[in-house]
């Protein structure tokens, strides 16, 4: 249990190494975040804390929250979200979690919400097969049998058919963080991640027990 960041997907780019080899990379805006909240075993029953992140105008958000942002004196922050840690005296409130948490080398796990493509078919959806493209087959993207008729005479809830295609809260594990700029709050990232550029992602640390070396 470790705590992570929340941060802005900026887009993609690529950079070289030492060798001239390029790694494709995604920028993200990471933090920083402030402790909103800190939760210990004698007051909650467990330990954690709760950060905030982007910061709007007061109007955008109720007062409830407003209220719970003044106790830790935190400007108004969109999103927040906690980390379970094993020891959250280590945390005051009104703290700033930044960039500088991670190091280049480190492996991450990256979550966020998947770029939305509407209504897709089977092809697309659940990488099924065509029918025959032969002229007549009336068959050529069609979703085949859905199940038999008399037993079980209804179709099995989970059935892969066509439907809404992302847009779902999707968790890339073990990525490598190959440069941190702490300047800037900067990290980037190797490969792809979930989601726009502009959509809020959530960076922890990869949990690495049981690792297969």
């Amino acid at each position: 249990m470790s705590v992570g960041i929340l941060g802005t997907k900026l887009g993609m780019t690529q950079i070289f190494d030492e060798a001239g080899v390029a790694i494709p990379v995604t920028v993200v805006q990471a933090g920083p975040c402030t402790v909103t909240q800190v939760k210990t075993k004698q007051t909650d029953g467990y330990s954690a804390i709760q950060v905030g992140y982007r910061e709007v105008k007061p109007k955008a958000l109720s007062k409830p929250k407003l209220g719970h942002l003044a106790k830790s004196s935190a400007p108004a922050l969109r999103h927040l979200l906690e980390y379970r840690i094993d020891n959250a005296d280590e945390y005051s409130l009104g703290q700033l979690i930044t960039a500088d948490i991670f190091s280049a080398g480190q492996i991450v796990d990256v979550a966020g919400t998947s770029i939305g493509k509407g209504f897709a078919g089977n092809q697309k959806r659940n990488n099924f097969g065509r029918g025959p493209m032969s002229h007549g087959s009336k068959n050529h993207r069609e979703p085949g049998s859905i199940g038999a008729g008399t037993t079980p005479g209804r179709v099995y809830p989970g059935k892969r058919m066509a439907g809404r295609l992302g847009g779902t809260s999707v968790t890339i594990k073990k990525l490598t963080v190959i440069r941190v700029d702490t300047e800037r709050n900067l990290l980037l990232i190797k490969g792809a991640i979930p989601g726009k550029p502009g959509a809020l992602v959530n960076v922890v640390p990869a949990n690495l027990v049981g690792r297969q070396k």
